[in-house]
């Protein structure tokens, strides 16, 4: 190892990856206080320090859809990557997320004998079990933010460490309800239901009118209710307020109590609506994570094209699709896909939380049990880890 420090590969692809390498290198920095970190940071990671040569825009514009067209300009910029961080001679190599592009940087980088980690396990654990060969074959280290997977790795013979989730360090354990509703401006009397139908523009449109339904059904039943729907940029606030217009339209029952907050309260918005709300109605994905760390009751639902469904029924091996049952290992949240997600079904969901507050309270507790479970100190855990990795397994001989 260099004598003024070590010298750290890091890539990351967006900006949640861009949020962990800010805290991974902040907490590696208590350990090596001369150490450089160079590859591809976002605006959080440079002001820590980080050295980026592509803009990680770059690399956060590759989505689904756009990936296909730009696979050459892709591969440019790992080959660019990968001979860049050879000629630095860095000392250890750690991609964050992004697994398809980080883990082919890392594959390249081991067979030159440099110590590679992976922050933020890919859900092999769910689907396409086999790929963990090349994971074994490309990574020295996996950092886990579950400890199931921890559990999966080392079952495969990877070495594994859980280090927790960030958003379990950061988030209080009594989320401050009143708050969240005074940040809002949300004074009025009622209960408050939050509305979230995904981030993405084609979650927006699939979910929101079967959200709208069921709270429809729900205002008729309980006409306290007032609903809040939260919009994380300009586009998104668009597609909801067209949806509103639509669903007033075509409604029968009187207007619904819904006020959409965007996001000049803050980036965080989804995350404020949640902490204001006594029940969330909400998309499967992150942000059960999220719901159940600010203590919420919910109701996850989710709707996939039917091809696309039965090819992930085929592949899918795990029994549940939302953070709290995996974590739990049991059905304490309940979820409502494809021929399920119904207004009907959600309102019906929807309706036993609020009605129940027994089931309310044995359910927060479960939450707190995981959430002291996942707040594990994340980025200095991690960065202890790498400390033990490069102590166990120099890297090859760099102080000259």
């Amino acid at each position: 190892m260099r004598p003024d420090g070590p010298i750290f590969g890091i890539v990351a692809g967006e900006a949640s990856g861009d949020t962990l390498g800010a805290g991974l290198i902040r907490a590696l920095r208590q350990h090596y206080p001369h150490a450089r970190f160079i590859g591809i940071a976002g605006p959080q990671m440079l002001a820590e320090g980080a050295e980026t040569l592509v803009p990680m825009e770059r690399l956060s514009v590759m989505g689904l859809v756009e990936v296909l067209g730009r696979l050459r300009e892709l591969f440019q910029v790992r080959d660019q990557l990968i001979a860049r961080l050879q000629a630095e001679g860095i000392t250890a190599f750690i991609g964050i997320d992004a697994p398809d592009f980080n883990l082919r940087i890392a594959a390249a980088l081991k067979q030159q004998g440099i110590p590679t980690v992976h922050y933020v396990s890919p859900s092999v654990w769910a689907w396409r079990q086999g790929r963990v060969k090349g994971i074994r074959a490309s990574i020295d280290l996996m950092l886990c933010l579950l400890p199931f997977e921890k559990a999966f790795y080392d079952q495969h013979d990877v070495r594994a460490v859980f280090v927790g989730h960030p958003l379990a360090d950061s988030l209080p354990l009594q989320p401050d309800v009143a708050a969240a509703r005074a940040r809002l401006g949300e004074h009025g009397q009622g209960r408050i239901i939050a509305l979230l139908p995904g981030s993405r523009r084609g979650e927006v449109h699939s979910l929101l009118p079967l959200l709208l339904e069921a709270a429809d059904l729900l205002q008729a039943r309980l006409p306290d209710v007032r609903f809040l729907i939260p919009a994380i940029n300009a586009e998104r606030r668009r597609d909801i307020d067209q949806l509103l217009a639509s669903h007033a339209v075509r409604s029968g029952r009187s207007p619904l109590q819904v006020t959409v907050h965007d996001d000049r309260v803050g980036h965080d918005v989804g995350r404020v609506v949640m902490s204001a709300a006594e029940l969330v109605l909400l998309a499967s994905g992150t942000a059960t994570l999220e719901a159940m760390l600010l203590k919420k009751p919910m109701v996850v639902t989710y709707r996939l094209h039917w091809l696309t469904w039965l090819i992930a029924r085929w592949l899918v091996r795990i029994p549940f699709v939302s953070l709290p049952n995996l974590l739990a290992n049991r059905r304490l949240v309940p979820e409502l896909l494809q021929r399920q997600a119904t207004p009907a079904n959600v309102a019906r969901e929807a309706e036993a939380w609020l009605t129940d507050p027994e089931r309310v309270q044995d359910a927060r507790a479960s939450y707190a049990v995981l959430h002291e479970q996942l707040r594990q100190d994340a980025s200095e855990t991690g960065a202890r880890a790498i400390v033990a990795l490069l102590q166990a397994r120099p890297a090859p001989d760099q102080a000259g």
